[in-house]
């Protein structure tokens, strides 16, 4: 018999970030891939079941590994083995990625989340099974569907490694209003998998169902002798006939869909800070300035706009905003192509320059926004981000919404998703790809017709309730509030929405009765908890601010390359210790002949014509020559070298490193270490190890 102890760690809405995509395993067959997604009124309960067989006369290792979309949580996940059922225990992400890394070192099964691309994560765990034995894995996972551009996506991912006798996709959608249009695409909606997809939509309910042969799952356009590796997207919205949106409550919760239809947009005043620092040069710059020009064009002719450009300073186009005339729209597109990227970041600045511009250009009836573009933090002017978001805060004073976009991952996305969540707006990070200005288009629609201002949504009889105040409704958004009835002598609960239209004050009131309300079947009853579990564990996360730094592993004793300025010729190089804590020997170079090495023993210099050593402990000593100053105190270490500084530590409360590897606080009598996401070095530094590496310090 096969004996496993299974120690599973999930963490649960984790943004954990790594690449990694397994090879086919010899000898391991499986059986069946089922994949079953059940949609209630936009709630989506996806569960992945795999049934493996270890055909070799061994025990074996065997892997499963499947990718969930970003916004879902893994809620459950189990494994069975010779008829014996092991389910998984969710933990907190710290402390799972901790315990995993235990787990995997003492030979134990575990289960990790990690980041692939933009819109994956990829879950991953690993049982050893006795010979010709099988295992059957199950993860179910849950998400809310966001509207955007007026349709629903739901992303099904299917990647298991070889070809499958018995696979299969099936998806059932439930939705309270009728279902309006359905879509199927994706990289596995193919025409050589076409007749392998069918679908059925009756009113409120839809079916979709994969059953692609063996064959077939080798000779599609993303199909490989190892077998699917794709998408499948099914994509769908529903009839709005009640302007006062979809209200569903069941066991005291309810949940309120508010998207109304048919409204007539509010014009915008709208100012776009785009960064021009150093730091954008290139392909960047490009894609900017070529989004920016799709981006005027699609201005109606009653939208103001202006443009901020900033970098060390802070340039405007014009003073104040001006209408989007097709004359004025194409000055603008002629003023985008002369941007050029130089100078430092001053994020302050540039953005309480464009709320001033809103400030001076309040117009009746129509709605403001500003739209922040940068790759960078801010290191000019004020560059503390914590001040910074107090002076845009103060600033803006709740009038209109920030969205932030941070172009790639140097950015201070945690400080810029921060600043944009205090006003009302949110965070969008671009990605560094061919598609950039793509994504800068696609944010744009998202925002680039307001319907409605300032809404409040107001609930009768309840509490608990997820975010109630909007600043604005965009064409083809949702809003979703979630809560608990907690009222129980109410006979009727009364919604109420006010908001403000192009034109004036408007109002919107429900009444739905709490004596007749519809059956509903067994498997769908939870949903609106769920809901509301879901949004208010996320709007918490968002609040909390819970993005952190990313950390990565380095095999203990290599040869680091830490900095390298060519135009200056200066370079240092370190070695780690043994245990990874930090560096026991770190060399510095300066043009050809200057050199420095320092140990956990002495400090050595050379210029090339004289030479000096120092010993850890000594008296305080201070060499200076030839722009380079060593000046050893107590056990610390200052080295100058021109413009260069850095500063070396060592037998700190009797620990012989030198050079932190660990961001903590000495001074502090129980130094924290900050917490941060574990990442594989590949993804964290854009490359091999050996591009980091030295042969000789």
């Amino acid at each position: 018999t096969c004996k496993v102890r299974l120690r599973l760690f999930l963490n649960l809405l984790s943004m954990f970030m790594c690449c990694s995509v397994s090879s086919p395993q010899e000898d391991v067959e499986i059986s069946s891939f089922h994949i079953n997604s059940t949609v209630t009124s936009r709630y989506a309960i996806t569960v992945i079941t795999s049934r493996v067989k270890n055909r070799h006369t061994d025990s074996k290792e065997i892997h499963f590994e499947v990718k969930i979309p970003k916004n879902a949580f893994i809620s459950k996940f189990r494994m069975t083995i010779e008829g014996k059922t092991y389910d998984g225990v969710v933990k907190e992400k710290e402390a799972a990625q901790q315990q995993y890394s235990e787990a995997v070192a003492r030979g134990e099964s575990a289960g990790v989340v990690s980041s692939v691309g933009r819109t994956l994560e990829e879950f991953k765990t690993s049982v050893t099974v006795a010979a010709l034995s099988k295992v059957t894995f199950e993860l179910t996972y849950e998400e809310l569907l966001q509207r955007r551009h007026g349709k629903y996506d739901l992303l099904i991912n299917a990647q298991p490694m070889q070809p499958v006798a018995d696979f299969k996709i099936d998806v059932y959608i439930k939705e309270n209003p009728d279902i309006s249009f359905l879509e199927v695409k994706g990289d596995l909606y193919t025409d050589e998998l076409a007749n392998a997809v069918t679908t059925t939509r009756s009113g409120k309910e839809a079916w979709i169902h994969f059953y692609p042969t063996s064959d077939q799952q080798t000779k599609c356009l993303r199909c490989t002798a190892d077998g699917l590796d794709g998408d499948l997207i099914i994509t769908y919205d529903v009839e709005r006939t009640n302007p006062n949106g979809d209200i569903q409550i069941m066991n005291d919760y309810f949940v309120h869909f508010f998207a109304p239809a048919n409204l007539v947009r509010i014009p915008k005043n709208v100012i776009f800070i785009i960064d021009r620092s150093g730091s954008m040069s290139g392909r960047k710059i490009q894609q900017t300035r070529s989004a920016l020009d799709h981006i005027l064009g699609d201005l109606d002719r009653d939208d103001h706009f202006g443009l901020i450009l900033f970098d060390s300073r802070v340039d405007v186009w014009k003073r104040e905003l001006i209408q989007a005339t097709s004359s004025n729209v194409n000055l603008a597109k002629q003023f985008v192509e002369t941007i050029q990227a130089r100078g430092a970041t001053n994020i302050n600045d540039a953005v309480l320059k464009g709320v001033a511009m809103l400030n001076k250009h309040q117009r009746e009836g129509s709605a403001s926004i500003l739209i922040l573009l940068t790759d960078g933090a801010p290191n000019e002017g004020e560059s503390d981000p914590a001040r910074i978001r107090v002076n845009v805060k103060e600033a803006i004073g709740g009038k209109f919404p920030l969205y932030s976009l941070g172009f790639g991952f140097d950015v201070n996305f945690d400080f810029l998703e921060k600043m944009a969540l205090e006003n009302s707006g949110l965070a969008r990070r671009i990605y560094e790809d061919s598609d950039a200005s793509d994504q800068l288009q696609g944010f744009y629609k998202e925002v680039a017709t307001p319907l409605l201002s300032d809404l409040e949504l107001l609930y009768e009889g309840a509490s608990n309730l997820t975010e109630t105040a909007y600043s604005m409704y965009y064409n083809g958004s949702e809003i979703i509030v979630a809560g608990e009835i907690t009222n129980n002598s109410l006979e009727s609960f009364k919604v109420e929405v006010v908001a403000f239209s192009r034109s004036n004050k408007v109002t919107y009131e429900e009444d739905v009765s709490l004596k007749a309300l519809p059956d509903v079947e067994p498997q769908h009853e939870n949903f609106t908890r769920r809901v509301w579990a879901y949004l208010k564990v996320k709007q918490l996360l968002k609040k909390d601010g819970q993005s952190k730094p990313l950390c990565y592993d380095v095999p203990s004793a290599s040869k680091l390359l830490l900095l390298k300025d060519l135009s200056s010729e200066f370079s240092m190089n370190g070695e780690l210790t043994q245990s990874g804590t930090g560096f026991d020997q770190i060399a510095l170079h300066y043009k050809t002949d200057h050199h420095l090495s320092v140990s956990t023993a002495d400090i050595n210099f050379s210029d090339g014509q004289k030479a000096f050593r120092l010993v850890w402990g000594q008296v305080p000593t201070k060499h200076e020559a030839d722009g380079v100053s060593v000046n050893l105190r107590d056990c610390e270490l200052d080295v100058t070298l021109h413009l260069f500084c850095k500063v070396l530590f060592f037998n700190v409360n009797g620990c012989f490193i030198i050079f932190r590897s660990t961001a903590k606080d000495y001074r502090l009598s129980s130094a924290p270490i900050v917490g941060c996401w574990v990442v594989r070095l590949q993804f964290a530094l854009q490359g091999e190890l050996s591009d980091f590496t030295v042969a000789q310090l």
